[in-house]
């Protein structure tokens, strides 16, 4: 640990990168630390970070995207990212992979964390796929340090893809390697996962959305509040209860700060509405992925459309993800 003073959580903060190293095929990890040593703020494991990257999109905006940090959470003088290398890619990871080098610097904003880790778990039970090992590289580091009991089934097509799995090996876990890329080796079979998981385990899932599927279907008959899923992209609307309901019907919003009342058409999001009133909100996505637009929610029922309020939060009233979540009634009042 580098002794330093610490930067304040909720500023935005500018980092440098001391490394950039290939850890799998396709994969690079990346190591940011900030100016003159001075500590990062603390991270939980399951966090993410938005990073601002000097590449615009096609309306003049820079990229803003969302990666997991991987390091150990005891470590407060470094982030490590895991970036892998995407074949359908709108600029973010193309230029992280051709263009960035050590010395760079990059804005990124404090973590923030939908993903929580659960610590007090007698067991857990982590499934990746791919590039989603790095929220749950987080996780194993974490629980080795605090002695719980956890197994990693890690799902990739061969071992050349399967990044910081020789790291992993080394923790005090169980590292369950599926490379069914390779001949004669069949997926993970999710279902035999889930009902050898012991009882009162709490398991997670991060991966392509095929993995995310089948997990969550195999997982439907346990306590929700035990199952854990990060989604990297927007979940399948054919598969959220919520994704048809009011899709056409206006409603009333009402800015609780300012007093301030506006409508929601049919086909407008509240942050489309907020943006065109001139209201400066927090965003990032725009899918229901990241979480940076989550705000409170003072009066009215929301409609949860996004892929973060999951699980055991499903049925939360008290926030919603603005760029995709609409309201269950005909108004709405926001901590706005």
């Amino acid at each position: 640990m580098l002794p330093s003073q610490a930067l304040p959580a909720t500023a935005g903060l500018s980092v440098r990168v001391v490394e950039r190293r290939a850890v799998a095929e396709g994969v690079i990890a990346i190591e940011l630390r900030a100016e003159s040593g001075r500590q990062l703020p603390r991270f939980s494991a399951g966090s993410h970070i938005d990073v601002e990257l000097p590449v615009r999109d096609g309306d003049g905006r820079r990229l803003v995207r969302q990666y997991s940090l991987c390091n150990d959470p005891a470590e407060d003088y470094r982030y490590v990212i895991g970036v892998g290398r995407d074949a359908n890619t709108r600029g973010g990871s193309a230029w992280l992979h051709e263009s960035l080098q050590c010395g760079d610097l990059l804005d990124i904003g404090a973590p923030r964390n939908h993903f929580q880790l659960h610590e007090a778990a007698t067991h857990s039970v982590l499934v990746a796929g791919g590039i989603g090992i790095t929220p749950l590289a987080a996780m194993a580091r974490r629980l080795s340090a605090l002695g719980r009991r956890w197994t990693l089934y890690y799902c990739a097509r061969t071992p050349e893809r399967a990044a910081f799995l020789d790291e992993l090996r080394l923790l005090p876990g169980l590292v369950v390697p599926v490379f069914d890329g390779l001949p004669g080796v069949a997926p993970v079979d999710l279902a035999r996962v889930v009902a050898d998981a012991p009882a009162g385990a709490h398991l997670y899932c991060c991966g392509p959305p095929s993995l995310m599927r089948a997990f969550e279907a195999a997982a439907v008959h346990r306590d929700a509040g035990t199952v854990h899923v990060e989604w990297f992209e927007p979940r399948p609307a054919i598969e959220n209860s919520n994704a048809e309901r009011g899709a056409d019907r206006a409603f009333t919003l009402t800015l609780a700060r300012s007093g301030n009342t506006l409508t929601v058409p049919p086909g407008k999001s509240i942050l489309d509405v907020l943006i065109e009133a001139g209201i400066d909100v927090q965003h990032s996505c725009c899918d229901g992925v990241c979480g940076t637009c989550e705000t409170r929610v003072l009066e009215g029922s929301p409609e949860h459309r996004d892929s973060v309020l999951l699980g055991e939060k499903a049925n939360a009233t008290d926030r919603m993800m603005i760029c995709v979540s609409r309201c269950a009634g005909a108004a709405l009042t926001l901590d706005l």
